[in-house]
């Protein structure tokens, strides 16, 4: 059996260009050995290409006193999170939003924690450099903030994110300072908070009136005070985001409150039009991902139909004499079987 061992004992292979074999005791699983690329049932993952510095909470802090914007993306599993950290963003969102865009639920709500750790998980795999903070859903945080230190705590532990996001203003304080003071970073949400869609009777700019502005901004600055790190504000008008942003000392990153706040978040898989049934205002899509990728599964199928794929180049070879010793392999038991 051609084989491939652990990394720990050497390797068993086949190579076709030059026939070379190493004896290893150590359990084994298949794979081809073809000159220097290895095909394999379980090929080893593409990892980040990154060679950045890992990105952390002082370097977010010195690019919004420099004015440069910070670039901050969602991701949702390996890949995603893998596309996003090559792409050299700063900050990686794993957002509840993946309800909706990558698991098909009607609203960001539904989502369970063990699936938004798990999501986390396979995110954290694939990135290397970019500073990573993950959503604790809808109903992991609002009862206490022991509550919240818990989720928390097994979002950064068994989720592998650096920090975590949470929805709401200042009824949000005693929460978060008990979070922060176990050492636990926070990214406020304010502004829109799609977890409390509800209440605003779905998903409404806020902040459009010089009242519930300065309610946005009482939250903001409480927020701050309490520890977080940086917020995130949503769905507000460009005026308002760029005064709460020039207001504050953290970085405020937008999604959809204009040009002037300290960054930009958008849904990966919303910019990437893989997700076309709601498409916000401030949403600028940049690829044509749903439609490019039916197109080339479409034509997939269409040439497994018509028999045009695999062709010869995706196919192995057998040496003649081999194949005529497997014929009459075959024929043998064939006739047993008539017998």
């Amino acid at each position: 059996m051609i084989a491939r061992v652990s990394r720990y004992c050497g390797e068993l292979g086949y190579a076709y260009n030059n026939i070379a074999r190493r004896v290893c005791t150590t359990k084994t699983e298949p794979i081809i050995n073809i000159g220097k690329r290895l095909y394999s049932a379980h090929h080893a993952p593409p990892t980040s290409r990154s060679t950045r510095p890992q990105v952390t909470i002082p370097e977010l802090n010195r690019l919004r006193k420099n004015d440069i914007p910070i670039s901050m993306i969602t991701a949702h599993d390996y890949v995603s999170g893998l596309m996003a950290d090559q792409a050299g963003v700063d900050m990686i969102l794993v957002g509840d939003s993946l309800a909706m865009v990558a698991l098909g639920y009607a609203n960001t709500n539904e989502i369970e924690f063990d699936e938004m750790i798990y999501h986390a998980k396979a995110v954290s795999r694939g990135v290397k450099s970019a500073f990573i903070i993950a959503d604790l859903p809808f109903g992991t945080y609002e009862i206490s903030p022991e509550q919240a230190v818990e989720s928390a705590i097994q979002m950064i532990r068994r989720g592998k994110s650096q920090a975590i996001k949470i929805e709401g203003g200042q009824e949000l304080v005693p929460t978060i300072k008990k979070l922060t003071s176990f050492g636990i970073p926070v990214m406020g949400h304010i502004g829109l908070t799609p977890q409390r869609q509800s209440s605003f009777g779905g998903f409404k700019v806020q902040g459009k009136t010089a009242k519930s502005a300065e309610s946005i901004l009482d939250d903001a600055l409480a927020l701050q005070e309490a520890g977080c790190f940086a917020i995130l504000l949503e769905a507000v008008p460009d005026k308002v985001g760029q005064i709460i942003t020039d207001v504050l000392d953290v970085p405020v990153i937008g999604i959809g409150a204009g040009p002037y706040t300290s960054g930009q978040v958008l849904v990966q898989l919303d910019m990437l039009g893989g997700f076309g049934t709601f498409s916000p205002k401030f949403l600028k899509k940049y690829s044509n991902y749903l439609e490019d990728n039916i197109t080339a599964i479409k034509r997939y199928s269409e040439e497994v139909k018509d028999r045009s794929f695999p062709a010869k180049e995706h196919c192995y070879s057998i040496k003649a004499e081999e194949l005529d010793k497997f014929k009459n392999v075959v024929d043998i038991k064939l006739k047993a079987q008539e017998l």
